[in-house]
C-alpha cells in the first residue's frame, strides 16, 4: 500500500497512517524518505517513527544534487535501517542500500562497485567484446558511439551514473553550471539519427550542406553539428591512447568536454 506522502508534519495524515496499518496489518512497513528535503525529512521521518512502528526506510532522489546526507540524520533519530535506495521511478531503479557506499559518495569518493554492478547489469557481453575489437582496429564509428550512449541512458541519469565515479566532484559542479543534463543526450542522439549512413561511418564527410541537412533534421543547428563531429573526432584520439596504455583521468575527460561545450 502506498500512502498519502508528505514533506512536512501532517498529525491528520499521521492518524491515516495510525489507522491503515491497524485496519490492513501488513507484512513490513517502509517510510520513504527524499533525499533533496534535509531537515524536513528528519522532522517527518522523526514523526513517523512516534506516530508507528515500522521496519526501515527507503531514501529517494538519490539522482539529484543531494548526496544523501539526509540519510545519516533519519538513521540516527529512528533507529531504523536504511534498507532501500533509489535514483529514478522504475522498478529496476530501486536497489538495495549500502551504507560502505553512500558513505563514499557523501564524500565525494564515487561508488565504484555500484557502477559496476549496473555495468554489468545493462552492458552485453559480446556488444563490449565487438567494442574491444572495433577499439583494436581503430573501426570506432558513430553507430557505435550511438549504441554507446544509449547503454549508459539505461545505466540511469547522466548525473548519477558520474556521480558514481571518484574524483569527479569539481567536474560535476561544471556540469551543473553548464546545464549539461540528459537533454544533451537526447540532442546527441538526435543528430546522430539524421545522418546517412555512411555519414555515420566516415563523419569526416560532414560538411557545408550536410551539416545544414543534419541540423534541420535533428531540430538542432550547424553549430551543434559540427560540434558533436568534433567531439567524436576528440573521443577517437582518446580511444588511441587507451589503446597504447595512456589512459586519461575521469575528470580530465569530462572538463575536455565541458570546455569544448562553452566554446559553441
Amino acid at each position: 500500500i502506498d500512502t498519502a506522502g508528505r514533506l512536512h508534519v501532517d498529525q491528520d495524515l499521521m492518524d491515516q497512517l495510525v489507522e491503515i496499518k491497524k485496519r490492513t496489518k501488513p507484512h513490513n512497513v517502509l517510510l520513504a524518505v527524499d533525499a533533496m528535503t534535509g531537515q524536513d525529512a528528519v522532522n517527518v521521518a522523526e514523526q513517523f517513527a512516534a506516530a508507528t512502528e515500522f521496519d526501515g526506510v527507503l531514501m529517494t532522489k538519490l539522482d539529484g544534487d543531494a548526496r544523501g546526507g539526509a540519510a545519516l540524520s533519519v538513521k540516527a533519530v529512528t533507529g531504523k535501517p536504511i534498507l532501500y535506495a533509489s535514483t529514478g521511478e522504475k522498478l529496476d531503479e530501486l536497489e538495495r542500500f549500502h551504507p560502505d557506499r553512500m558513505a563514499q559518495r557523501i564524500l565525494g569518493m564515487g561508488d565504484v562497485l555500484s557502477l559496476i554492478e549496473k555495468a554489468e547489469k545493462e552492458i552485453d557481453v559480446s556488444d563490449a567484446e565487438d567494442l574491444e575489437r572495433k577499439l583494436r582496429r581503430n573501426e570506432f564509428t558513430l553507430d557505435d558511439f550511438l549504441k554507446q550512449l544509449k547503454q549508459v541512458r539505461k545505466m540511469g541519469p547522466l548525473t548519477s551514473v558520474l556521480g558514481m565515479m571518484p574524483g569527479m566532484g569539481k567536474a560535476m559542479k561544471e556540469l551543473k553550471n553548464a546545464n549539461v543534463d540528459d537533454r544533451e543526450l537526447d540532442r546527441l542522439e538526435a543528430i546522430i539519427l539524421s545522418m546517412t549512413a555512411a555519414e555515420r561511418s566516415n563523419p569526416d564527410v560532414i560538411r557545408g550542406s550536410r551539416r545544414r541537412r543534419i541540423a534541420m533534421g535533428s531540430g538542432t543547428n550547424v553549430q551543434a553539428v559540427k560540434q558533436l563531429t568534433k567531439q567524436f573526432d576528440q573521443m577517437r584520439k582518446v580511444m588511441k591512447q587507451v589503446a597504447s596504455g595512456k589512459m586519461p583521468s575521469p575528470e580530465a575527460l569530462m572538463q575536455g568536454q565541458l570546455s569544448a561545450k562553452r566554446r559553441r
